[in-house]
């Protein structure tokens, strides 16, 4: 008998998921950006989510290892499905190569995407709240602690649209980064590939390959599974 499928994901990746959730019918579950803050609670989350599966389901999770956020998740009599990827970037750019493309040829880069800018996760949103708390002084050495060495910041958008909706509030987060730390700014438009990849592995139920983990029930995510060559 056919798993139902049942998708747990990350808010930042509802746009492009929500054309297979449509089609297909699947329930799916989105979680709010912030637990990539405190990546800790993240694992608890989504175990919770799985645990109350009472049906043996093939779960799709629409995370990568996120700081390690998913390590420990178990499996219970559920089939898991993860992108076998950091975090999130690769998926916005539709490919784990493109995304070590990006890394090896611009190392020290600082990605945007709505998600981030919509739970407030940037050098300028950051700065704003050190400030009342810490005073401007201690503000700006935190601040330049975190951010100094990223040299290149990139805002992914999902589509053209996405991008012009965002744009001042991008600017002001590029004016920002080029003035305190000199940081070149870069738009490029994300792909769909990964997720059209990661639900076609959901419904042909194919073995772990590169870029996903397919992990039978009572299996427990560990962060050596992310290596590239793990089996």
């Amino acid at each position: 008998m056919t798993q139902p499928i049942v998708i747990l994901a990350c808010r930042v990746l509802e746009t492009m998921l929500a054309p297979h959730v449509q089609t297909r019918a699947l329930p799916a579950t989105y979680f709010e950006y912030g637990y990539h803050r405190t990546p800790k609670k993240m694992a608890p989350v989504l175990q919770a989510q799985i645990d109350a599966l009472t049906e043996p389901s093939l779960v799709v999770l629409g995370y990568g290892l996120c700081g390690n956020g998913i390590a420990g998740i178990n499996a219970r009599q559920h089939t898991l499905i993860v992108p076998r990827t950091d975090d999130c970037i690769a998926m916005l750019l539709g490919s784990r190569q493109r995304y070590l493309e990006e890394f090896n040829a611009h190392p020290g880069t600082y990605y945007l995407t709505r998600g981030w800018l919509e739970s407030g996760s940037n050098p300028l949103a950051a700065y704003e709240k050190l400030v009342p708390k810490y005073g401007v002084e201690t503000a700006d050495w935190l601040i330049d602690q975190e951010y100094r060495h990223y040299r290149r910041l990139v805002y992914i958008a999902l589509d053209e649209a996405d991008l012009e909706a965002n744009r001042a509030q991008v600017d002001r987060i590029v004016a920002f980064c080029a003035t305190r730390w000199g940081m070149q700014f870069e738009a490029q438009i994300g792909a769909n590939a990964f997720i059209e990849r990661l639900m076609n592995q959901a419904v042909h139920r194919r073995e772990s390959w590169d870029d996903f983990l397919v992990l039978p029930p009572g299996s427990v995510i560990t962060q050596e599974m992310f290596v590239p060559d793990h089996r």
